[in-house]
């Protein structure tokens, strides 16, 4: 069977709770693979919300509805404050990437306390900002940038990303709304252990189902090698 974009895997899909540090309750979901247990764990933060981020957009459902089956893969989803999907709406107001750091540790909290391992954090657009001012946390073995604006995110951040010394892989789109590669590389080189990839062709979204496969690709081959690259059938 070819894999579509319409394909969903078999997993073990839970809706989870995240209680943050500010009273608020979060709503998400965890995706494990179906019959062993999962070898890494992808804690994704949504594009932004008010612009229509949230757990469920493409490339992090797809990943939910495939990699828990074909890389051995946890992903954990979710809403950030005032968010809704499919799922539910999470408590609280949009804070513009303030409030959120608060989100962002529950979900890192939650994947510690359920002993997810290995931990690696993926920031899309919106979500790259609350990534690289909020995810520093010993729990964390790396991040995973797809689209990253740098308008929240400042140089400051990127010094603090350095000194954390995680790995930092960074997918530019070629064609993207407000970072393109050439650049993106020139912000990045604050950070010595970045990696910037440009994509050709792609866009912000990463609307396509070849995009979408390059991006699943390029996260199992940093977060688990062993399993790269991603078969296009079943």
């Amino acid at each position: 069977m070819e894999i579509r974009a319409a394909t969903v895997l078999p997993a073990r899909r839970e809706p989870i709770e995240l209680a943050t540090g500010d009273g608020l309750t979060l709503v998400g979901e965890l995706a494990l693979p179906l019959d062993r247990p999962p070898v890494a764990t992808l804690v994704t933060l949504h594009p932004l919300p008010t612009h229509g981020g949230f757990m469920d957009s493409h490339v992090y459902k797809k990943a939910a509805n495939r990699l828990p089956a074909l890389a051995d893969l946890a992903v954990l989803r979710f809403n950030t404050r005032g968010t809704s999907s499919e799922r539910g709406t999470s408590e609280g107001t949009f804070d513009g990437g303030e409030g959120e750091r608060f989100d962002v540790a529950a979900a890192l909290e939650y994947a510690e306390y359920h002993d997810l391992p290995k931990v690696w954090v993926v920031g899309w657009s919106f979500g790259t900002e609350l990534t690289l001012k909020w995810a520093h946390d010993p729990l964390v073995e790396g991040a995973i940038l797809l689209s990253p604006p740098l308008h929240r995110a400042t140089d400051q951040d990127l010094d603090a990303w350095a000194r954390f010394g995680r790995p930092l892989v960074v997918l530019v789109p070629e064609f993207d709304d407000y970072l393109r590669p050439d650049e993106a590389r020139a912000r990045f080189e604050r950070v010595p252990q970045a990696e910037v990839i440009g994509v050709d062709g792609a866009k912000h979204l990463w609307v396509g189902e070849p995009y979408v496969r390059i991006v699943l690709n390029e996260i199992v081959k940093q977060v688990n090698p062993d399993a790269w690259p991603l078969p296009t059938d079943v």
